[in-house]
């Protein structure tokens, strides 16, 4: 399964950046969107950024994936 996961851009330094979601931070790449700055969101799949979100869309996907993870019926 491939899951893309919604992060903020702390740092960009050309086309590479350091972003942040849920006290992870990791270096991904930014080439695919040049229009991101630090305190966006943008949705990064194996390390590399393929979508600008908005902060919105971004805490609706954290709250989903953080659904996801939540056992039920136990």
């Amino acid at each position: 399964m491939c899951l893309a996961v919604p992060v903020r851009v702390l740092t960009r330094d050309g086309d590479w950046g350091e972003v942040e979601s849920s006290g992870t931070r990791l270096r991904a790449a930014l080439h695919f969107v040049p229009e991101a700055r630090p305190g966006d969101w943008v949705l990064v799949h194996a390390g590399v950024a393929i979508a600008l979100l908005d902060e919105e869309e971004a805490r609706e996907s954290l709250a989903f994936l953080e659904e996801l993870s939540t056992p039920h019926g136990s």
